[in-house]
């Protein structure tokens, strides 16, 4: 094995509340410094002579492209008795913006992003449509970055409008009726803040409605009323803490009325007709449904429609066709119900296989909807609905040159190391042994009480198809069973996220499925910081990692680009309490130099603005140093990719084919 490149250490010692903490790879936290870009480009290069000659990457190509390279379509929203979708054909890197005339009609392109670049780094997204269908606001992305640009174009010419939004941090645009301006917000490098642009109009003079008095980690997050009567603004603490909802009355001029800020509950408001519908966890951590009347919408006005249960966790309740749609989970199985507005139980929209349903887009005064269902191994499938009789029809399906019927998905549930139980999927070919020498990929999040489900994985595929079993934990932190499961796993309680994943992989070991020489793990983000976390506590249990855009330096991670919504979910160094437990698991503070570590794989680019490369960068540099002269340590680092996608298929295909010929040569 060629020896990794040696990278300069330069001692910076510092100490906070008393306590000394060596980095001495902070000089890598200087993105555009020449030292670090010929460091980058030094680091390529040595992830090139390892992975390069690999065998079976020609063959692993061949498979992804056959995964990635075929037509995909997104949910169409139907405005004006045309609909708007995105759809990229299979000979193409990028989604491509449609219009259809009418169900039946013909597509037509709307938005191309492909000439926009050479390199088809930049894509676009529709932001919203209004109500007639003749002008849509879309998005332009450049690269992965989280900002973007916010564009206008007229439907029936196909030209854009001279109005445009600068690139930048933007959350939802919500077109005003009548067309003559809209509403977004704009949030993290300022203070959140509702504004309103109206159409013709230099985006300097556009007006702020909401805003004053939050700091730089509070997210705000608008919806209009249909008739544009009403104006909501949901604000979160941070990325998952506590909602507060407010409520403008946009034909007078009124102040926002306030519906409820405890600093405590989450709640989620939608319009439904006349009425407000509220999603909350207030008295309830499994949450509940809540309607109350605009022109009265105090909470102590609320009024219940579906109340909590034990073993379900409502996620949401839209207005969809005169009725409402509730999206719930029920043991991690996505689940969605229809209800009238009364409360009352219609009926359910159920599939036989263990997967996800998703989508419900829709409008309130037509009873067309639209939902997805998907599984592992399963592509996505859009399903027209009915909400009057219930009938639904596939309205488009992405083919896969995969035979589903070989595999098969199961839950299983396991106890950490607490006694607590928690549950993972394991998909994996109908016919296979156990006798522990499957090379198994585990994975999860275990953060932000965000659930993972059952849902279309292309390295799954790949994986699956390679001769592997695929898993993913369902670890606390997450939220698969309410905000109780979701608080067991954040600040100082961090630590059982780790040893739910841990026991995760003893369990698969257990099973007979793998054994430790054939185990991979793989997390990106906050599952960046799961894996980074746990190859540090149990190095022996793994053969590979795989670590993508991560979060790994938990000392000074809030310090860099929108980290400051993370602070609710993790602490921050600054607190004393809350440093002791950063600092116990900090991936980059608790590298051991003498135990053996699994062969690592680190991804990230220049263009995640949203977790800073940085944390990869050094993390790659210290491992290299302790254990590259006994394992892989690789960094592959993307000069334009990030967070939020944007890679054309061809950068897919290449990612693709770089992770899973890695992690087929240590556990395969």
């Amino acid at each position: 094995m060629n020896m990794p490149p040696p990278t300069e250490r330069r001692e910076v010692v510092e100490t906070l509340h008393g306590v000394e903490i060596r980095d001495p790879y902070r000089w890598l936290e200087d993105q555009d410094a020449p030292a670090t870009r010929a460091w980058i480009d030094t680091q390529n290069a040595y992830t090139d002579t390892l992975l390069t000659p690999l065998p079976g990457r020609d063959a692993l190509k061949a498979l992804a492209r056959t995964v990635l390279e075929v037509e995909a379509i997104g949910l169409p929203n139907e405005r004006g008795g045309r609909y708007f979708y995105s759809k990229r054909r299979a000979d193409q890197e990028l989604f491509v913006l449609y219009v259809r005339e009418g169900i039946d009609g013909e597509d037509r392109v709307l938005i191309d992003p492909h000439p926009m670049s050479p390199d088809h780094t930049i894509s676009v997204s529709y932001l919203d449509i209004s109500r007639d269908g003749r002008l849509v606001v879309y998005a332009v992305r450049d690269g992965g970055v989280d900002e973007v640009s916010i564009h206008l174009r007229d439907v029936d010419t196909g030209t854009d409008l001279d109005d445009m939004l600068p690139a930048a941090r933007y959350g939802q645009v919500n077109l005003t009726p009548d067309k003559t301006g809209f509403y977004y917000e704009r949030f993290g490098d300022v203070t959140p803040r509702v504004m309103f642009h109206a159409l013709g109009t230099d985006p300097s003079a556009d007006i702020q409605l909401f805003g004053d008095g939050y700091e730089l980690h509070h997210i705000p997050v608008s919806l209009l009323s249909d008739d544009g009567h009403w104006l909501l603004v949901h604000v979160i603490e941070g990325s998952s803490g506590p909602t507060e909802i407010h409520l403008k009355d946009l034909t007078t001029a009124a102040p926002f009325t306030t519906l409820i800020k405890d600093g405590v509950s989450e709640s989620w408001a939608e319009f439904a007709g006349d009425q407000l519908v509220i999603t909350t966890n207030l008295d309830a951590p499994n949450k509940r449904v809540m309607v109350a009347d605009p022109a009265n919408p105090s909470v102590d006005q609320w009024r219940e429609i579906i109340p909590e249960r034990d073993n379900v966790v409502i996620q949401d309740a839209r207005g969809l066709g005169g009725r409402l749609a509730v999206s719930y989970l029920q043991d991690v199985q996505p689940r969605v119900a229809i209800y009238e507005l009364s409360g009352a139980h219609v009926r359910d929209i159920s599939f036989e296989m263990l997967g996800s349903v998703g989508g419900g887009a829709g409008r309130w005064m037509s009873d067309e909807a639209f939902f997805t269902f998907q599984s592992y191994h399963r592509p996505n499938t859009i399903y027209r609905y009915d909400l009057a009789s219930g009938e639904r029809t596939v309205w488009a399906q992405v083919e896969v040159p995969i035979d589903a019927g070989r595999y098969r998905v199961t839950q299983t549930w396991f106890a950490s190391k607490d006694g607590t139980r928690v549950p993972m999927f394991v998909t994996h070919r109908a016919d296979v042994v156990l006798d522990g020498t499957n090379p198994t990929l585990l994975t999860g999040y275990g953060g932000f009480n965000l659930s993972r489900t059952p849902a279309f994985s292309s390295l799954a595929a790949v994986w699956l198809e390679s001769g592997g079993v695929f898993a993913e934990a369902n670890m606390r932190g997450g939220g698969e069973f309410g905000e109780e499961w979701h608080r067991d796993g954040m600040l100082e309680r961090k630590q059982h996220v780790f040893d739910d994943f841990i026991a995760a992989a003893e369990h698969l070991i257990a099973e007979g499925y793998t054994s430790p020489e054939h185990l991979a793990i793989r997390g990106g983000s906050n599952g960046g910081l799961l894996v980074g976390a746990v190859s540090n506590q149990r190095p022996d249990l793994f053969g590979a990692v795989v670590c993508t855009y991560p979060l790994l330096d938990m000392v000074r991670y809030h310090q860099f680009l929108v980290a400051g919504f993370w602070v609710p979910e993790y602490g921050s160094s600054e607190d004393p309490e809350q440093l002791a437990y950063l600092l116990a698991y900090s991936p980059y503070h608790n590298v051991d130099e003498t135990a053996r570590y699994p062969a690592t794989l680190y991804l990230t680019g220049d263009g995640d603005t949203r977790v800073a490369p940085l944390h990869a960068r050094k993390m790659a540099a210290l491992m290299q140093a302790a254990h590259g002269d006994t394992t892989p340590i690789v960094l592959r680092y993307h000069t334009d990719a990030g967070h939020s996608g944007g890679q054309p298929v061809s950068q897919q295909i290449d990612e693709m084919v770089d992770t899973v010929s890695f992690l087929l040569w240590q556990v395969g």
